[in-house]
């Protein structure tokens, strides 16, 4: 069964850093496109960021370019978004989804065939 497992959520104080997991069992996640989305109180699901295709290649919304990373360790099936300069408008549940068909589109929109449960993650003084 495809299971995502998402966690290192938590409180950090503004300009801080998290470290986000993404662990997959049921799938080898170099087969997938991986995104990571985000959903505030009040607002829609939206991509920030998806690591896609062999080589590995990367893409971040406008609103964390420069501040978030995305990685894959294929070793341990798990892909990573390392959080820095954190904001308090970066307060969200964050998620972890995979697609195949998002290796040929654009990585950062939805449909996404499989989600895992989220972590909230706060940014507040």
């Amino acid at each position: 069964q495809l299971q995502l497992v998402e966690s290192g959520g938590g409180l950090v104080q503004p300009g801080g850093s998290l470290r986000l997991s993404c662990a997959a069992s049921g799938f080898t996640l170099d087969y997938y496109a991986i995104g990571w989305f985000r959903q505030a109180p009040g607002k829609e699901r939206v991509g920030v960021s998806c690591i896609s295709g062999s080589d590995g290649s990367a893409y971040y919304s406008d609103s964390v370019k420069g501040r978030f990373t995305i990685s894959r360790d294929n070793a341990k099936n798990t892909v990573y978004l390392q959080m820095n300069s954190l904001k308090p408008e970066d307060t969200a549940v964050y998620y972890c989804a995979a697609d195949r068909a998002a290796l040929f589109r654009l990585c950062l929109l939805p449909p996404y065939d499989y989600w895992g449960q989220g972590t909230q993650v706060t940014v507040s003084s």
